[in-house]
């Protein structure tokens, strides 16, 4: 294991806990119970693994493998459970957080999908939704409008990073540069789009 490996591994749980606190944000508001919190939180963490090991057919899921994960995303519900008024102040900081979580799950997700055998164009899509989907199964479960269908830019940040690591990596760019140069654009446009409040346009329907 490279010390890149090793530092992409800490980071992989600490992302994991951004995400699930996250989800439990989203549970302290609709005043579910700590096991609810649990649940969103577990779905907003690994969700998007979950449904890109799905799809490459790779089994065991991969924290069947690494039970500590669940823990980790257990772990950061409870806090928020019992802690959330002084968590929900550093709200700002978490986006932060988020942004680098977000570039960290688009990068390596896509590089878990090419490992797996799929084509280029099919392992930015699956980065993407590794980087997003729990997002997407917090909303659900929890009756919000998703993330992804709303105006912010946050699915486009991970298809530009994983977009940019997949053509790095057919340029022969080695492996270490071309993950960190994919997670830093999906970085710079999540957290440009926070930082100055870029956004998609809406639907507007003509009078």
């Amino acid at each position: 294991m490279t010390a890149l490996d090793a530092l992409l591994r800490w980071l992989d749980l600490a992302g994991i806990a951004v995400f699930a606190v996250s989800g439990a944000l989203v549970a302290a508001q609709k005043r579910l119970d700590v096991v609810g919190f649990v649940v969103v939180a577990v779905l907003t963490g690994l969700g998007g693994g979950t449904l890109r090991d799905l799809l490459l057919g790779r089994t065991p899921i991969f924290w069947l493998r690494a039970p500590e994960l669940i823990a980790v995303a257990a772990a950061a519900a409870v806090a928020v459970f019992f802690l959330r008024p002084r968590i929900a102040d550093r709200f700002p900081a978490l986006l932060w957080a988020d942004a680098a979580g977000l570039a960290l799950f688009a990068v390596l997700g896509t590089e878990i999908a090419l490992i797996s055998g799929a084509q280029p164009w099919a392992a930015v899509l699956l980065g993407t939704v590794t980087a997003s989907f729990g997002g997407v199964l917090r909303d659900i479960v929890c009756n919000e409008i998703p993330l992804l269908l709303r105006q912010e830019i946050y699915a486009l940040a991970a298809l530009a990073g994983g977009t940019v690591f997949v053509v790095l990596r057919l340029e022969g760019i080695w492996r270490d540069p071309a993950l960190l140069t994919g997670m830093l654009v999906t970085f710079a446009i999540r957290g440009a789009a926070i930082r100055f409040g870029w956004s998609l346009p809406n639907y507007r329907p003509r009078a």
